[in-house]
């Protein structure tokens, strides 16, 4: 892939950042055309980096269920919520897109290179206002959150604690119009003080995907069903599939079928074009 090097008055430089404060200058863009993704509903999802148990569960759950929707899932590769942001969506085969505050040949962190692969790989595209070379700064890390919710519909915060980085990507959104949502925690929890605190100021409480589909513009999908096979081989996968189970492995346990019989069927809703792999032995609807 070649990075492509946007300025304002380029076509393909993002609509959305064309209108916002201080929009860049000059974007880099490695992957998919950011326009033809941001056609679809996107959802910015931020959080603290030092994660509680609880953060990564709704975290999770709340950005599966909306990428298993076609929800363009936004953050910012970093440790904590963004990452487990990017990988919950591309664990459903949905579409990320990570604003990165350093140059595009410089991953930041570095241990995310895999994770910026995937979201490469499933279609997605990593964004930068930032040429080659240049380091993750700190000052960079705040210029970088007016971009990752100047993308987006809106913005959901999970967790946050009183003084945490990401309100200041709740400020942005504001200026920029954008509808701020966010998690309500334990009123014990350090790290909910920040996004309870954001609840008591204005921001929409968020304590399922509904919440955020309506956010977004979309009707919820209630009362959606599990895709049918007349094959009760095929049935088991396809329900386990529509569940959230997508490893390879947690599926051939929980379906019980021999490994001959699995990998058959298998291949056969592969064939039909019922389900799809993901790589690493991940499979999505």
């Amino acid at each position: 892939m070649k990075v492509k090097m946007l300025t304002l008055k380029d076509r393909d430089y993002p609509d959305k950042l064309r209108t916002i404060p201080m929009p860049p200058k000059q974007l880099f863009v490695l992957g998919s055309d950011v326009n033809e993704l941001l056609s679809r509903p996107a959802l910015t999802v931020v959080g603290s980096r030092k994660v509680s148990a609880y953060g990564k569960t709704v975290t999770s759950t709340l950005t599966a269920d909306l990428a298993k929707v076609g929800v363009v899932i936004i953050s910012g590769l970093a440790l904590g919520v963004d990452s487990i942001a990017h990988r919950a969506a591309l664990e459903q085969g949905g579409v990320a897109i990570a604003v990165l505050p350093c140059g595009l040949d410089l991953i930041y962190p570095a241990n995310h290179r895999q994770l910026a692969r995937q979201i490469l790989q499933q279609g997605g595209a990593l964004i930068s206002e930032y040429p080659a070379g240049t380091q993750a700064y700190k000052s960079n890390f705040v210029a970088r959150n007016r971009i990752v919710s100047g993308l987006a519909d809106a913005v959901l915060i999970t967790e946050a604690a009183e003084k945490s980085g990401t309100l200041h990507t709740a400020e942005f959104a504001l200026e920029q119009g954008r509808e701020v949502l966010a998690v309500p925690g334990n009123i014990t929890s350090p790290t909910s003080v920040g996004t309870n605190n954001l609840i008591k100021a204005g921001a929409t409480p968020a304590t399922c995907a509904n919440d955020i589909l309506r956010a977004l513009g979309l009707e919820p999908e209630a009362g959606k069903r599990a895709p049918t096979s007349t094959n009760p081989h095929e049935q088991i996968l396809l329900t386990l599939l529509y569940e959230g189970v997508g490893d390879g492995a947690e599926l051939l346990a929980r379906s019980q079928l021999d490994v001959r019989l699995f990998n058959q069927t298998l291949t056969m809703l592969e064939i039909q074009g019922n389900i799809r792999p993901l790589g690493n032995n991940q499979w999505s609807l």
